[in-house]
Formats: structure tokens, C-alpha cells, sequence
């Protein structure tokens, strides 16, 4: 009987692992503030010729959409698959004075990919909360990464020779370089020196630091762009990534065949520039289009159709439930999941689609507080009471938010006017009242599950 168990048991291992190793790699690249406009296969003034090879290889959509208008938020979202209230993360996570972070209740892409067999890896920026010497929060390895080479919030003092990043939860001092290339640099470190092949695949969550300011890039770069000093940097930001982004492709097809890999690349919020959101309105802070419509690609040779444009709406929410559906793996059990799985869009079977529900986003400083897509319809609204502008956090205002309601909503067809500059909810009032119904049922349930980190148990 014994003998008996312990084949099945062996057996069992050898099918977990055969089918671990036929599983593709992933790859999550992720800009920090890099606007709608500012790529050139979106129509940007900045030459990201690595970006431009992925976008004609696979699918690239014209309305995609960041996890919310601010950093941490969209991060947990893009992580979890859920929105980031039901995470723990209400805004911008501000460790020294705030007790919120990621909770470590959630289940990431990481923990999932992790069960699966995968090898798991984070670089870059992380800003979902880590410890302080006055308080105790999760790590990137609480989240499932096995690696972790990160820095809480923005590289410090700039991108340009930073001296934050932390390795498996020991400071490194000052590094040399900018950050993309640094970044880059340890994930192909990694990669040659703590990944194991016969181990099963790779999961490498590659979340860079520009183009969010502080700024810094080589001279020679910057100077290949137009206008003022400022500009000219923060084009040159995204350019040095996507220098540092050709190196990393090219290590990954060293490492695997191209087909063997599924590389997504988006950026965590609109842009901070008024002038790298095109036509849309508003920018980084602000639930109007321009703060949260964000670059979104999909590539994997040989199995995503190559060189299609999607204009359906879709965004970071829905990153977890594609790969589980593209892997073939259960969605996280015992919690509710907010994105759709995209995989019908992908693999050129449109019809197939269905968002079982609408896109929303909800964060406090904006105005609009709340904003809906659902179909070609945004719809958007103010909060019905005031609290201080204070641009950080107050986790006594959480009570207030759980409890608030909306008014003054506006209604704004985007496909034919994504400008939002007119607002037909008044000549639309049965829309308005259905979507109204809508947005308050997602809403509430969002509520339900807020971390009450105002209370002193939390």
C-alpha cells in the first residue's frame, strides 16, 4: 500500500511538473505616469522602436484603461485582478504615515502563477506599502515573489544613480546608472543566475520608475526630442526604457523561443503632461479619460494574432483573469474579481467577449470621485461631500467615503466624443438611470469589503 501511494504520489509530481514546463513564461512591464500619447505606435513623439516590435506582433488596444488615476491603486489592481478598495488601497500609499498596504488576504498573479510551478521575480518600482521601523507591513515575498529587487515608492534622488532599491529586504546604497537599465539589468541577472529551466517557467514582473518625475536621462538621448528642458528629459525617459526594454526581449529570447514567452506591457496612470493625453481630457490625479486611459499590449508570438488594434475597452483589471484563463487556471477562489478575461479578444474571437461588468474607478482627490465605462458610455459624477483637498491620504476620512453617495453625474459617448467635452445625460436620462444603477451596485460592493484602517484592530 505504500509502495502503491508513493507512485501515485510521484506520478502526481511528474504531471504537475510536465504540465508546469509547457506553460509559457510572463512578462508585466509597466511604465509609472507615461500618458496615452506619448509611444509611437499611439501616436507619441517618443521612438520606442521595442514597444513598437511588441505592438505589431500582437494586439494593441485603443481603449485601455490603468487601475486607477494614481500609482498604488492601479498597481494593486493590476496585481489582484480587483479593485484596489477591496484591496486595502484607497490612494497613493505614503508609508511613514499611513498603515495602509496591499493586504496580504489578496491573491496576486504571482501567488497564482507560484502554485502553477512558476519562478517569480519582481524589479522595479513596488509602492504597495513595505516596512517601516514603526510599522509592520507584507514585502513583495509575502505577495509571492521569490525575488524582489524594488523601491517603496520613486527612484531617489532620480532615475539617475539611485540609492533606494532594496534586494530580498536589504538596502543596496547607491547604484550607478539610470533606473530602466538598472532595472533591466537585475531581471537578466536573475534570469542567468536564479532561474532553474528544469524547474518550470519564469514569472517576471518588470514595474519601471519612469517616467514619473523626478527626472533623469542621458544627455544624448534627451536631446534627440523637442522643446524645453523638461520636455526634452521626459521624452528622454521613455526612450532609455525602451532601450533598456530591447535588452530585456532580447535576453528573454535567448532564454526561451519567443513563443514560449507572453510579454504585456501598459502604464500605471495617465500623465502628469497635459500634452502626452492627445485629445482626451484631464491627466494623472483625475478619473476624466486622460487620467486613467492608459498604452496596452498583448504579445506572444504564434498564439495571440499579430498586428490587431482592439478598441474594445479593457485595462489592467483584467490581467489576472486572462492569464488564468490563457494557462488554464482556476481564478482566485473566494473572491470577487472585477476584470474580465480577455482571451476571446486575443485570440481574434471578438464575439466571444463579455465584461460581466462594467469598468469603474473611484479615488478620493478627483473630481470627477467616480467615472464608469460601459460600452462606449463614461459615465462620471461628484461626490455629495466634502472633505479637505489634501493631496495625501487621511484614513479617517475612510468612513466618510464608505458611506458617501454622488451626484451631478455626466454622461459622455466616447466613440463619438472622447474628448468628453459634451455631456449628454440630459438628453439621455433612461441611459443615465440605468448606468446610475450600475455604477451604484459596484460601488457598494466595493465598499463591503474596505479595510477600515481608520480603526485602531487594523
Amino acid at each position: 500500500m505504500k509502495y502503491l501511494l508513493a507512485t501515485l504520489w510521484v506520478n502526481f509530481l511528474l504531471i504537475a511538473i510536465c504540465n508546469a514546463n509547457s506553460r509559457p513564461n510572463v512578462v508585466i512591464l509597466l511604465s509609472d505616469d507615461l500618458g496615452y500619447k506619448d509611444i509611437g505606435c499611439y501616436g507619441g513623439p517618443v521612438k520606442t522602436a521595442a514597444l513598437d516590435k511588441l505592438a505589431e506582433g500582437g494586439v494593441r488596444f485603443t481603449d485601455f484603461y490603468s487601475g486607477c488615476a494614481v500609482c498604488s491603486p492601479s498597481r494593486a489592481t493590476l496585481l489582484t485582478g480587483r479593485h484596489h478598495i477591496r484591496t486595502g488601497v484607497y490612494s497613493w500609499i505614503h508609508n511613514s504615515t499611513q498603515k495602509s498596504h496591499l493586504m496580504k488576504r489578496e491573491v496576486t498573479i504571482a501567488e497564482v502563477l507560484k502554485s502553477q510551478g512558476y519562478q517569480t521575480g519582481h524589479f522595479g518600482k513596488w509602492h504597495l506599502g513595505l516596512p517601516t521601523d514603526q510599522r509592520k507591513k507584507p514585502t513583495p515575498a509575502d505577495h509571492g515573489f521569490d525575488y524582489w529587487f524594488a523601491t517603496d515608492n520613486n527612484a531617489s534622488p532620480s532615475h539617475h544613480n539611485p540609492r533606494n532599491f532594496i534586494r530580498n529586504g536589504s538596502p543596496v546604497g547607491e547604484l550607478e546608472g539610470y533606473s530602466c537599465q538598472l532595472v533591466v539589468d537585475e531581471a537578466m541577472g536573475w534570469l542567468d543566475k536564479n532561474y532553474d529551466k528544469s524547474k518550470g517557467p519564469f514569472f517576471l514582473n518588470v514595474w519601471f520608475h519612469e517616467p514619473h518625475a523626478p527626472i533623469a536621462a542621458p544627455k544624448e538621448i534627451s536631446d534627440l526630442y523637442q522643446g524645453d528642458k523638461k520636455a526634452k528629459v521626459y521624452s528622454g525617459t521613455i526612450d532609455n526604457t525602451d532601450r533598456a526594454i530591447t535588452r530585456l526581449v532580447k535576453k528573454l529570447s535567448s532564454v526561451a523561443p519567443v513563443e514560449d514567452t507572453i510579454i504585456i506591457y501598459a502604464s500605471d496612470n495617465g500623465s502628469y503632461r497635459s500634452d502626452r493625453v492627445g485629445n482626451l481630457k484631464g491627466k494623472k490625479g483625475v478619473n476624466w479619460d486622460g487620467g486613467i486611459r492608459v498604452p496596452g499590449i498583448f504579445y506572444w508570438p504564434g498564439k495571440i494574432q499579430k498586428g490587431r488594434i482592439v478598441d474594445a475597452p479593457a485595462g489592467l483589471v483584467d490581467v489576472l483573469p486572462t492569464l488564468c484563463s490563457i494557462l488554464d487556471i482556476p481564478n482566485p477562489v473566494g473572491k470577487h474579481i472585477d476584470g474580465s478575461n480577455l482571451k476571446p479578444i486575443l485570440f481574434g474571437n471578438d464575439s466571444d467577449f463579455k465584461r460581466h461588468q462594467p469598468l469603474f474607478w473611484h479615488l478620493q482627490k478627483s473630481r470627477p470621485i467616480v467615472a464608469m465605462r460601459d460600452g462606449q458610455y463614461s459615465l462620471v459624477a461628484q461626490p455629495d461631500y466634502e472633505l479637505s483637498r489634501h493631496n495625501l491620504f487621511k484614513e479617517e476620512w475612510i468612513p466618510t467615503i464608505k458611506k458617501g453617495g454622488y451626484k451631478n453625474f455626466e454622461l459622455f459617448d466616447l466613440k463619438k466624443d472622447p474628448g468628453q467635452k459634451n455631456n449628454i445625460a440630459n438628453a439621455n436620462p433612461e441611459i443615465v438611470e440605468t448606468l446610475k444603477k450600475k455604477l451604484l451596485s459596484i460601488n457598494k460592493s466595493i465598499m463591503s469589503e474596505g479595510v477600515d484602517w481608520h480603526l485602531p484592530k487594523q
